[in-house]
């Protein structure tokens, strides 16, 4: 038994996301505009996979993304608090200029990419989040049948350093892989005849098919919005 196939899927939006907060394992819901991302990425997702299994971080605004897309596909989601994304501790519910306000030297450490002396107070490492995750997507992954596809849907930072982590890459130091957009995923295959690494990038950061301005504006609106460019939370 082993997923041939594992799709990483990011959350649709949040409030914190648009205003530029940093989420971590707060539990801040979608946005409308976020259900609607939701909504449209399942659409688009289960054109191209129909999974065998969904699993999610058990932080709101991931189950809801992953329901929104296992409805389609006759599936349940199975939450697993190791898919949450990273910890941020005192900075969580702060933006980028608070952060550097209050640590200067750990947020210039942290966006320098120096991430051992930029770990927030309380908060865990690019290697420790890499590496729950990669423990997590390999469980669920052993446990579909052969050749089947397993959708996992967690967070920006989270999903980063998994996928580098699948790759068999250090996450603490390797820095390679832009962060997803809201509602956007990665498909990895399993690598044949036990070739390293276990698992190949076959896409990244796909969507539903709008422009960058549509998405983030959202249905209708009218109202261009700006991104989430860190791909945090």
């Amino acid at each position: 038994m082993t997923a041939g196939t594992v799709v990483l899927l990011r959350h649709g939006r949040t409030e914190w996301n648009l205003v530029g907060r940093l989420q971590g394992q707060t539990d801040v819901p979608l946005d409308e505009v976020g259900r609607w991302q939701a909504a449209e990425a399942a659409t688009h997702l289960a054109r191209a996979h129909r999974a065998a299994r969904v699993v999610a971080s058990d932080l709101t605004r991931a189950v809801d993304t992953a329901r929104a897309y296992a409805d389609l596909v006759g599936a349940d989601v199975l939450p697993d608090e190791r898919l949450r994304e990273r910890a941020f501790g005192k900075w969580e519910g702060l933006t980028d200029a608070q952060i550097a306000a209050g640590w200067p030297e750990e947020h210039a450490a942290w966006r320098g990419g120096h991430d051992v002396e930029g770990v927030p107070p309380g908060g865990e490492t690019r290697g420790e989040v890499g590496r729950r995750v990669l423990q997590a997507v390999q469980e669920h992954a052993a446990a579909v049948e052969d050749g089947g596809t397993l959708v996992v849907v967690s967070h920006g930072a989270a999903l980063t350093t998994g996928l580098t982590a699948l790759l068999g890459l250090d996450p603490d130091a390797w820095r390679g892989v832009v962060g997803l957009t809201n509602a956007h995923w990665t498909e990895l295959r399993r690598s044949r005849g036990g070739l390293a690494p276990e698992w190949r990038l076959v896409t990244h950061n796909v969507g539903a098919g709008y422009a960058a301005e549509e998405w983030h504006a959202g249905p209708a609106t009218g109202v261009e919005q700006e991104p989430d460019t860190a791909g945090l939370g």
